[in-house]
């Protein structure tokens, strides 16, 4: 499938048994959207069904056939269906149906009071059994190394097995990921080009675009704490345009359970991160045609240069409209 070139879609579900996470049964939708994003549950959808799956709560994947002489078969999301809102039309129903990520069941537990990970842990496995305590399957990627807490991690008032998994793995650098499965990926942070779309061998860009570039909230104050240590770095520098006497003012950031280098003091993490926290934030508003291999999260190359883009950026978001050619909209990050 050569998915620069046009395709026709078209869309159904299936009933997923969340024992053996296997398709059991399928139904029709007639529209829907999906939406992606690197925060929180990272996913959720949101379709129109003429008829609703048996016993209310269910468990359901999202398919694009998509063809181009010969259909491919892509799972678009996994997720668990809420309660319906329906619509009346004469004798005609319809009802729309909002669905969840696979990480709602992990974010609706509460983690016990005093709650937390020590020191030396295994990061990586430490987040996959708190993404366990859900229904989907839970894979942690083949690293040479899997990289420990340098600090424990306490669970706050409130604290979910979610945001406590969440807290470990940006601790080690390390990120979640969901396939259109719903199997749930424990991983590195992965800073490699997944695709590049330029003006010859993949336009598939509309030309419709916004490009923006924010220094306005960019900080010049970064307090960093680790533990019972405490570092703060401060740009005092005149001929920095962010700095606070360039500024007249202070604008400060926090991070805690910061990912140190090898050897790195808490010192040089705060200068360090600093210094990346004051690169003006250029953000990319566009739609494409689908791709199945970028999610929010994953690094593309833009190379345009007739309106001045030719650089890396992070997908920050993503919105699949269950129409033709699966419309893809997007923003990305500059990095």
């Amino acid at each position: 499938m050569i998915w620069s070139d046009g395709f026709t879609a078209s869309y159904y579900i299936t009933i997923v048994d969340p024992k053996s996470w296997r398709d059991i049964a399928r139904m029709e939708i007639t529209s829907g959207s999906i939406d992606r994003s690197v925060t929180d549950m990272l996913e959720s959808a949101d379709i129109h069904m003429t008829e609703l799956p048996e016993g209310g709560e269910a468990w359901i994947r999202i398919w694009l056939d998509a063809d181009q002489g010969g259909i491919e078969h892509v799972p678009l999301f996994t997720g668990l269906t809420s309660a319906p809102s329906r619509d009346i039309d004469g004798r005609r129903n319809g009802f729309d149906v909002e669905c969840y990520s696979v990480l709602k069941p992990v974010n609706d537990i509460l983690t016990e009071r005093g709650a937390y990970v020590p020191t030396e842990v295994v990061a990586p496995n430490a987040a996959a059994r708190l993404l366990r305590t859900g229904v989907a399957p839970v894979v942690v990627a083949d690293a040479l190394e899997l990289p420990q807490l340098t600090d424990a991690i306490i669970a706050e008032d409130g604290e979910t097995n979610l945001t406590l998994a969440d807290k470990v793995l940006s601790a080690v650098g390390w990120r979640k990921r969901i396939d259109g499965q719903g199997i749930i990926y424990v991983e590195p942070d992965n800073t490699s080009t997944v695709q590049v779309f330029d003006a010859i061998d993949n336009d598939v860009i509309e030309m419709a675009m916004t490009d923006e570039q924010d220094w306005y909230s960019c900080p010049n104050v970064l307090r960093v704490i680790s533990g019972d240590l405490t570092a703060i770095a401060m740009d005092t520098d005149p001929e920095s345009p962010l700095s606070t006497v360039a500024r007249g003012r202070e604008i400060w950031a926090q991070e805690s359970s910061p990912a140190l280098g090898t050897n790195e003091s808490i010192g040089a993490y705060a200068n360090r991160r600093l210094r990346e926290l004051q690169s003006p934030a250029r953000t990319v508003t566009y739609s494409r045609r689908f791709d199945p291999n970028v999610r929010p999260g994953d690094v593309i190359r833009i190379n345009h240069p007739e309106i001045q883009m030719d650089g890396a950026f992070r997908v920050e978001s993503q919105s699949l409209e269950l129409t033709y050619g699966c419309r893809t909209s997007e923003t990305a990050r500059m990095i």
